[in-house]
């Protein structure tokens, strides 16, 4: 979620785009009387409304959000380059920086975490950015369909049934059930390692491609692509039943994520709507994504306000509101902060820490 100083102004607008995406998914996650663990049930007889707002963002931003990861990866793979610089060298330190983050915000806020899995990610992929295209394609292509065999799999042999328990309300009992529960709340993001893989690679193809400048050929396949054929079959295993829950989330809604990426880049470039606090949102990503897990859990948790047990009976309609409302705090509070500093809270602390290491260029003495 780091931004290179070599900015385009389109990706802040995406990232904000995306931010807000993934807390539209984990809404129903926080607000689920059943606790984080719900998530993994599926829902009893959502109906029409639920499962319509639900498949508005369930996967989709988060494969939007792991595109632009790969995208950043790419950018600062050629701020290296221009330093001339050893690479990734110094872009591990960012990764174990990202990892230690990702672990705090695991323990301290949110099962379902995604830093850590970047984190982990990135390490294995870094090394790749700088290849030949044929090493790159062959990468990707072996991710590919290490992802489809797992999601055919799983698919296969159904998503399965069971009870969830009851999701302590201490904070405490919480924090020791993230360790006790280390694997369980880990298991997407080892699923999704060949996926996060093709994604952070492919992110760093299209922008080679041009998908941000004069590619105007190359977005329009890929809204096609994305929209025009994902997007009918993203709805059609939306209302498929459970069964097809992995090949929703993590087979069409990623071909969806390409689409809204290829449309949102079109519509900035082209007719430069104003987004401004969208692009705000995406200048401080990091802070912007603990803060609104932050925020949803002390409403939603009961050493908090509790409201996800107190408006149970509300579901399905009290979580779109509850996302909105966070939203439209996540644009203002981003706003303010950058009237008055250039980087989110937590990306100042995290460019401190990734600074903290590196040697200072040394400075020739000048002879008297």
């Amino acid at each position: 979620m780091t931004v290179s100083a070599n900015r385009i102004p389109v990706l802040d607008v995406l990232r904000g785009v995306a931010i807000l995406g993934t807390l539209g998914t984990n809404i129903w996650i926080f607000t689920d009387p059943r606790g984080p663990a719900g998530s993994l049930m599926p829902a009893e007889d959502p109906g029409v409304f639920e499962t319509l707002v639900r498949t508005a963002s369930n996967g989709k931003f988060l494969a939007l959000l792991t595109l632009l990861f790969g995208v950043g990866l790419e950018l600062q793979y050629r701020s290296a380059l221009r330093r001339g610089t050893r690479w990734p060298g110094w872009y591990l330190w960012r990764a174990v920086l990202l990892l230690a983050e990702g672990a705090l915000h695991y323990l301290l806020i949110f099962e379902w975490d995604v830093l850590m899995a970047y984190a982990v990610v990135s390490i294995l992929v870094a090394g790749m950015i700088g290849r030949s295209d044929w090493v790159v394609r062959t990468w990707m292509a072996v991710s590919a369909v290490l992802h489809l065999m797992f999601i055919t799999l799983l698919t296969l042999a159904g998503t399965g049934g069971g009870t969830t328990t009851d999701y302590p309300s201490g904070y405490a009992d919480q924090l020791t059930g993230r360790i006790e529960n280390f694997w369980i709340y880990r298991s997407e993001t080892i699923l999704i390692i060949p996926l996060t893989v093709l994604l952070f690679l492919g992110g760093s193809r299209l922008t080679r491609a041009g998908v941000f400048g004069g590619n105007t050929a190359l977005r329009t396949r890929l809204i096609v692509l994305g929209l025009g054929i994902g997007l009918p079959l993203n709805l059609l295993t939306a209302f498929a039943g459970p069964r097809w829950f992995f090949v929703d989330r993590y087979l069409c809604a990623p071909l969806v994520a390409v689409g809204l990426l290829a449309a949102v880049t079109s519509l900035l470039l082209h007719t430069a709507p104003r987004a401004r606090r969208l692009a705000d949102v995406g200048r401080t990503a990091l802070s912007c994504y603990v803060l609104q897990n932050l925020i949803c859990a002390v409403l939603c948790y009961g050493w908090g306000f509790g409201l996800a047990d107190r408006f149970a009976d509300l579901r399905p309609w009290w979580p779109p509101v509850a996302w909105a409302l966070v939203s439209a705090l996540l644009l203002a509070a981003s706003g303010w902060w950058l009237r008055r500093f250039d980087r989110g809270p937590l990306e100042l602390a995290w460019h401190w820490a990734w600074r903290l290491p590196i040697p200072a260029p040394s400075v020739p003495r000048q002879p008297r």
